[in-house]
């Protein structure tokens, strides 16, 4: 009896981090590899979020230009949970370019716009008890990302300001920073 215990615990052990593996990601294979190519340029990585998250408020939108088909409710539903998890995900990439002070100047204005767009577009879906929990969801997330990005920017323009980033080097391979002249 003991040893049945024991393959059972074993087994459980194996089967759990097997179960975190799951696909349950809210992007597709070709989304990963868009993020993970730009895992190391954050303003291209910002870009990439508001993209994912653009198109699909875009299919969120379609949903309800055409005529109704069955489904509509849960594909609403299923896209606004989609939307929350990369807002999320996307809000996680910010807390941790913030401190680090990454130069994310160019992209900021782009999602504090995207934001405010979002926002008009997600309410504009008739009230509905199938998704509507989940809209509250992506509303709230959409909030936190355009708090956190108004205070980005000016967190950013501060210490820029004080920290100026080095100026290229026109004959520098690219994405060198400029040579200082140094006296021997």
């Amino acid at each position: 009896m003991p040893r049945r215990l024991l393959l059972a615990l074993l087994a459980l052990t194996l089967a759990l981090p097997l179960y975190a593996q799951r696909t349950d990601s809210a992007l597709s294979e070709g989304e990963i590899e868009q993020l993970r190519e730009a895992a190391y340029l954050p303003n291209d990585r910002l870009l990439i979020f508001i993209k994912l998250l653009d198109t699909r408020d875009r299919k969120i939108q379609d949903l309800y230009a055409h005529p109704r088909k069955p489904g509509r409710e849960q594909d609403t539903h299923d896209l606004l949970e989609e939307f929350t998890s990369i807002s999320d995900e996307l809000n996680d990439n910010l807390d941790d370019y913030g401190p680090r002070h990454y130069d994310i100047r160019k992209a900021l204005p782009k999602l504090l716009d995207a934001t405010e767009r979002w926002s008009s577009d997600l309410k504009s879906p008739p009230d509905n008890d199938a998704y509507n929990v989940s809209r509250r969801l992506a509303l709230e997330a959409v909030r936190d990302l355009h708090e956190q990005a108004a205070q980005l920017i000016e967190e950013q323009k501060t210490w820029f300001l004080a920290h100026p980033p080095p100026k290229e080097d026109k004959n520098a391979p690219l994405g060198m920073p400029r040579q200082e002249n140094q006296h021997s």
